[in-house]
């Protein structure tokens, strides 16, 4: 009974929460000062076209009826009709998003492999240089403007020194020669036996993925540190020295294993950030994923678009929320 009570109020919750993404996302569209249906008839189109297209979109109709409306066509996945591609948005959506998926779990694999250790010692360095390099780097990471740092490392590491590809996913050359599957180009390649196209993408992927990255290390180091810092002063680790353990199986082993399941919440939140914070990398470098389709679909005046974006990136933020949570109660048997 109590399991069922706890499956039934995370439901609740999660319901509750889609439901405000929802109302959020619809007021934000009748607000912005953008009107839908001269950005479909054009500002030449005359009275009863625009009377018509009006009553078409719905907008003639109370505020609550609009809502209605929109909750329920979103329910069964209509997510409106572009105007920039004249495509249904939930298929733009989908076509677009693994490139976003790539980038973001490439750059949040970097972000755990060199966030977690530097955080690690950081806080077994407390006060001493390595102390200091890493928090300065996490300051750096927070700070510095990400479309900055992506427009320095294109000038130079792509236009002056020649060390990795331009902008986009692959190559000209390459574009097209696999058939996508998943949509991500790498898997792709690999699938099909590409292997030019394939270490091509990765190349591709280096600069994206690192700039993202930064912020992901930054964060999770910074996070590993306070948690380690707070675990190294517990009394079972005096006691576990006391015994004789090595230090680097009381760090490693006993106060890393007992941060393990916080900082599984750390890293789903830094991933879900990358997935929808990639905006601004994706359009310095060019890159087809979501982030730039919402970009052009801003700049063309597209709210069905925009709007049908940010509700995609909202509810998989949400997804990967409820996930860390699961994987906590999982992990922690306090948590159960």
């Amino acid at each position: 009974m109590r399991t069922l009570k706890r499956s039934l109020g995370l439901v609740a919750s999660v319901a509750f929460t889609l439901f405000g993404l929802l109302l959020v996302t619809f007021l934000i569209g009748r607000v912005v000062p953008i009107d839908p249906v001269l950005a479909a008839v054009g500002d030449r189109a005359t009275a009863d076209t625009y009377a018509r297209m009006r009553s078409e979109l719905g907008l003639d109709l109370p505020l609550w009826q609009q809502f209605a409306r929109y909750v329920t066509a979103v329910m069964q996945g209509d997510l409106g009709t572009s105007i920039l591609t004249s495509r249904p948005v939930l298929e733009d959506v989908l076509r677009v998003f693994p490139a976003t998926l790539e980038l973001a779990t490439v750059a949040v694999a970097v972000g755990a492999a060199l966030g977690v250790p530097a955080g690690v010692l950081a806080a077994t360095h407390r006060g001493r240089w390595p102390d200091h390099a890493i928090r300065l780097l996490g300051l750096v990471g927070h700070s510095v403007p990400i479309f900055w740092l992506g427009l320095m490392g294109l000038m130079l590491f792509y236009a002056r020194l020649d060390w990795v590809p331009g902008p986009g996913r692959v190559d000209v050359f390459y574009e097209g020669l696999v058939e996508p599957v998943t949509g991500l180009v790498t898997v792709d390649a690999l699938l099909a036996g590409e292997s030019d196209v394939f270490w091509n993408a990765l190349h591709h992927l280096v600069l994206p993925t690192a700039i993202l990255g930064l912020y992901s290390v930054a964060y999770i180091a910074r996070m590993t540190r306070s948690f380690m810092l707070d675990q190294l002063r517990q009394e079972y680790i005096t006691t576990a020295r006391v015994k004789g353990l090595s230090e680097a199986r009381v760090v490693w082993r006993h106060a890393l294993g007992n941060i393990a399941v916080p900082l599984v919440t750390v890293i789903a939140l830094s991933y879900a950030t990358l997935l929808e914070g990639s905006v601004l990398t994706e359009t310095v470098f060019a890159w087809p994923g979501l982030g730039l389709y919402i970009t052009n679909s801003l700049l063309s005046a597209d709210m069905t678009a925009v709007l049908g974006g940010t509700l995609v990136v909202g509810t998989v933020f949400i997804g990967l929320n409820l996930l860390s949570d699961l994987l906590y109660r999982l992990l922690d048997p306090r948590a159960r």
